[in-house]
C-alpha cells in the first residue's frame, strides 16, 4: 500500500492479534482435566501444559499428554478431545486498547475477522472478547470448501474476505486497498501477502519471536500499534 492509497477495508486475525490465545488455551486444558477421572486430573493439567508449550498447532496434544502419563487409550483420549472442541470460553479480555480503535475503525472501513480452527469455538472466542458486534463479518476457513485445506496461508478464506469487502457501497475492493493485521509470519503474513494485500505483522502471543517472514507492510510489537497505522492509512 502506497501513502497515497487510502485503506478501504481491513481484515484481522484473532488468536494471538486481537487478544492472548493463551488464555483461551488454559481455560481449555481446565475443562479438560476435568473430564478426566479425578486421580488423573492434575497430572493430565501439568502435561497438557507441557505439550501444549511446546507448539500449541502441532496436532495430538491430549493424545501426547497421556501418553507423557503412560496411558495411551483410545478411549479417554476420544472422550477428552469432545471435552477440547466442546469447550466454550465465557470471558476473554482482549489486548489493551483494541476494544476502542476498532470502535474507531468499524465507523470508517468495513472489518472482516478472518480465523483457522473449529467454526463454532472460534465464534465462542469471538463472543467472549465482547468485539463481536463491531466485527459482524467473520470468515472461518474451516467453512470454506476445502475445509482445514482452505487454512491460511491458502488464498480461500482471503479471497472470501475480499469479497465481504468487496460488498461496500464504494464497490469491489482490489488487494491493494485493503490491509491484514495478523500475528504469523508463516500464516498471516504469507498468505495474504501472496495475493497483493499488505500486512502489518504483530509481534506477541505464541509465535512472537518468530522472525519476519519479508514481506510485511510494517512489523509491530502490538495489535494497538498495528491498529494506529491502520487509523492512519483509512
Amino acid at each position: 500500500m502506497s501513502a497515497r492509497t487510502r485503506c478501504r477495508g481491513v481484515l484481522l486475525d484473532l488468536d494471538d492479534t486481537l487478544y492472548p490465545q493463551a488464555a483461551f488455551l488454559a481455560a481449555a486444558w481446565d475443562a479438560v482435566a476435568a473430564a478426566a477421572p479425578a486421580d488423573l486430573r492434575a497430572p493430565l493439567r501439568a502435561a497438557l501444559a507441557r505439550v501444549c508449550a511446546r507448539g500449541s498447532d502441532r496436532g495430538r496434544i491430549v493424545d501426547r499428554a497421556l501418553e507423557q502419563l503412560g496411558l495411551p487409550g483410545d478411549e479417554l483420549a476420544a472422550e477428552l478431545v469432545e471435552a477440547f472442541r466442546a469447550f466454550r470460553p465465557v470471558r476473554l479480555d482482549p489486548y489493551p486498547g483494541v476494544a476502542d480503535r476498532l470502535a474507531r475503525l468499524a465507523e470508517t472501513v468495513p472489518l472482516v475477522l478472518l480465523t483457522d480452527g473449529n467454526p463454532a469455538q472460534q465464534r465462542a472466542k469471538l463472543a467472549a472478547t465482547g468485539l463481536a458486534p463491531l466485527l459482524p463479518l467473520v470468515v472461518c476457513t474451516d467453512e470454506l470448501p476445502g475445509g482445514r485445506a482452505a487454512r491460511k496461508p491458502a488464498p480461500d478464506g482471503f479471497r472470501r474476505a475480499l469479497a465481504l469487502l468487496g460488498r461496500d457501497p464504494g464497490g469491489e475492493l482490489a488487494p491493494g486497498e485493503v490491509l491484514m493485521v495478523g500475528d504469523r509470519p508463516d500464516k498471516d503474513v504469507a498468505g495474504a501477502a501472496r495475493l497483493g494485500i499488505p500486512v502489518i505483522r504483530v509481534r506477541q502471543g505464541e509465535y512472537r519471536e518468530r522472525p519476519d517472514e519479508g514481506s510485511e507492510f510494517a512489523s509491530v510489537a502490538s495489535v494497538a500499534e498495528a491498529l494506529d497505522l491502520v487509523l492512519e492509512a483509512v
